[in-house]
């Protein structure tokens, strides 16, 4: 099964209730009927009220089950904002702030997940990056067995059909390509866990990760290198149940061929599946070079570390590729 019918097949045999906040967008709104009428998920759209419902006519009784809450005048405003208020009072939140804040979908449907009316929430087809972590940041927080909250996308091969590279393997991870700026020795090892897990659940498949630098085996020395080759050496002694290459080049880390050469004592046996960036400079970039020269999906990115899933869409983003995330974020739940 490709990744992304193997996705969208667990989603369905589990569908849980996806709030989408910026229910007004037209992409959204064809998102949420086909993922309504697929049983992907449970919808519900956050906007006004008059507008949505209007814009739903045309679809007919596939958009029967879909639900609109207008955050202003939601019956849990009130209730919502005095919880958002408990969470930020020491950051100088009064009553009447934290009212206006639930006011804005983006913390509205944050604090849906964060009281379980929801069970994960996406955005980001509007909003900014920043503007959509925040909200997931400061209302839903992060898990407790978390260090950092990172991201990754999951990078599908051979757009339109998803048939993977050579091996057969199908997709990989890419991180962090959205988030951490420059993590230090502690927060990579956190990102590589992070992705590994997310690996495992997401592709099914037992991680194979390599910590990229623009040195392997020690061919360059700099404090960056450093940084690389001890996180990658802490993260396989803390966790000797993963296999874990590094440093590594790209390309030493693709083709087992050069790693053979470059790397001959590395750990991996098979191309990794899990590639970590050394910073948000070389993965923002190398994963839109993949996509856009290359011809790989990227789904994402979606965020890790989280006490529930919140994740974040790019303003280009296309219905189909809302349609993924919400694939990926109804398994994300499945794993809470």
């Amino acid at each position: 099964m490709k990744p992304l019918e193997r996705l969208f097949h667990l989603a369905k045999e589990k569908p849980r209730h996806i709030v989408l906040a910026e229910g007004e967008d037209p992409r959204i709104q064809e998102a949420a009927i086909r993922a309504s009428e697929d049983g992907l998920s449970r919808i519900t759209l956050l906007g006004r009220k008059d507008r949505i419902s209007k814009d739903l006519m045309v679809f007919g009784d596939k958009a029967k089950d879909i639900a609109i809450i207008e955050p202003e005048t939601s019956p849990q405003l009130a209730h919502y904002a005095e919880l958002f208020h408990k969470k930020r009072a020491h950051k100088g939140v009064d009553a009447n702030k934290a009212l206006a804040a639930m006011k804005e979908p983006l913390n509205y449907a944050a604090m849906m997940v964060h009281t379980g009316d929801a069970d994960g929430t996406i955005a980001g087809a509007v909003a900014t990056t920043a503007d959509t972590i925040r909200s997931a940041l400061q209302i839903i927080g992060k898990a407790k067995d978390s260090n950092i909250v990172s991201s990754f996308f999951l990078m599908l091969a051979c757009a339109p059909h998803h048939t993977g590279h050579k091996k057969g393997k199908g997709g990989m991870i890419f991180s962090d390509c959205g988030l951490v700026v420059e993590p230090d020795c502690e927060e990579l090892q956190s990102i590589a866990l992070s992705s590994a897990q997310s690996c495992k659940a997401l592709l099914g498949q037992d991680p194979q990760i390599a910590m990229l630098s623009f040195s392997t085996s020690g061919s360059a020395a700099h404090p960056r290198v450093a940084v690389v080759q001890e996180a990658a050496t802490q993260l396989q002694e803390n966790h000797p149940e993963l296999v874990v290459g590094g440093e590594l080049q790209f390309d030493a880390a693709f083709e087992k061929s050069i790693r053979a050469s470059k790397a001959p004592d590395s750990p991996l046996e098979d191309r990794p599946n899990v590639f970590i960036f050394p910073n948000l400079d070389a993965g923002n970039i190398g994963y839109k070079i993949a996509q856009r020269i290359g011809g790989m999906t990227a789904i994402g990115p979606v965020l890790q570390g989280l006490a529930k899933p919140a994740n974040d869409l790019s303003r280009g983003c296309s219905v189909d590729d809302i349609l993924a995330l919400i694939a990926v974020t109804t398994v994300q739940i499945h794993q809470i």
